[in-house]
């Protein structure tokens, strides 16, 4: 099962909105095959271990750690081929969330004769596709923030600067996370201070989405997210009302492939952030990470709709600089983040922990 999930990881940043699989059969100790999903709408593991499988399957245990699907979607139901292919057990880390399978795999292979077995490495199997569990069952983005900060809790100095608070090795990193999610959320205000790309460079990957929130709509048609390369990539999402106020920007920007939504806001162009999750939801964004800027960390955990943090500590002070985090004025409202982890990045911190 650890091979599994190791092969399932493979898929990372190309499958989703579908989950990360892996499977491998097994006959008397030796592997006769092994496969993954790898990208959205391509063959599920099962179905690509068993046509990779060396000799005859029947009678092997298949290991796989999400349930095998048994309904009609872009591909064929799995476990058809499982029966079909006559293999004798199959072992599955976690059942599927998803309604659509919920359990109606494992009663099929059951019915079938198949011997299954659930729950072998199921909190790791279920820590790997965090987003997916949350967007099937929420159907909106399961959200991350990522902060970096100065020792003394900085995100900016005090003219507003924050370009590279943090080592080239934790910028790295960052690339990683936004290969790893489907979009990557910012505020107008971080647009118009830092003008920044949001794409993946320092490794291999995919550029997510690139979401700006910007309730007034006033975002420059020069910025770089919305004449770059990229820009078909880019999502504003603004009020309704400023969409009108401004459609001869709007009708510009669409020409260009970037994808407006408009939201119900109020008078002051606010928008709210659960109808920004349920309008990416729409989009099939499963998850989404958020890079600034301060008012949008504070508004997300306010909220409660953040559900991880990384956050990132640089050996620096700032001294009067510009703080993040929300207004807490008694130690009752402390925020409390729970398996945490923690590991140098270079010369930074790295705590990496989930929003109760």
């Amino acid at each position: 099962m650890a091979r599994c999930l190791a092969l399932a990881a493979r898929g990372r940043g190309s499958v989703s909105p579908n989950p990360m699989v892996g499977a491998v059969i097994v006959r008397n100790e030796s592997v006769l095959g092994e496969g993954f999903h790898e990208r959205f709408g391509g063959i599920h593991a099962e179905v690509s271990a068993i046509k990779a499988a060396h000799g005859d399957v029947r009678g092997a245990t298949l290991y796989v750690n999400l349930e095998p699907c048994s309904h009609w979607g872009k591909t064929p139901p799995c476990t058809d081929l499982i029966i079909s292919s006559q293999i004798a057990r199959v072992v599955v880390a976690m059942k599927d969330p998803n309604p659509l399978v919920a359990g109606k795999g494992i009663r099929k292979l059951t019915k079938a004769g198949i011997a299954v077995e659930v729950g072998v490495l199921e909190d790791e199997a279920r820590r790997l596709n965090e987003a997916y569990v949350h967007f099937v069952m929420r159907q909106r983005p399961f959200v991350a923030l990522k902060i970096a900060q100065s020792l003394d809790g900085d995100i900016a100095a005090a003219d507003g600067s924050s370009h590279w608070i943090t080592s080239r090795e934790a910028r790295t990193f960052v690339h990683e996370l936004r290969a790893m999610y489907d979009a990557v959320i910012i505020g107008a205000r971080t647009v118009a201070l830092d003008n920044p790309s949001l794409t993946v460079r320092f490794v291999n990957g995919r550029t997510p989405k690139r979401v700006v929130l910007d309730g007034a709509f006033n975002i420059s048609v020069d910025t770089t997210v919305v004449s770059d390369r990229f820009r078909d990539r880019t999502i504003i999402v603004t009020s309704k009302d400023a969409l009108r106020r401004h459609a001869r920007k709007a009708s510009l920007l669409e020409r260009r492939g970037v994808t407006l939504i408009g939201v119900k806001g109020n008078s002051a162009g606010y928008i709210p952030l659960d109808r920004v999750l349920a309008a990416l939801g729409e989009l099939g964004i499963a998850s989404v990470l958020v890079e600034g800027g301060a008012t949008i960390f504070s508004e997300f955990i306010q909220s409660h709709l953040a559900q991880k943090l990384y956050l990132f500590q640089a050996p620096i002070l700032l001294g009067n600089g510009r703080r993040w985090s929300t207004d807490i004025r008694a130690l009752e409202e402390a925020l409390k983040i729970c398996n945490v982890q923690v590991r140098m990045i270079g010369p930074d911190l790295l705590i990496e922990g989930y929003l109760e």
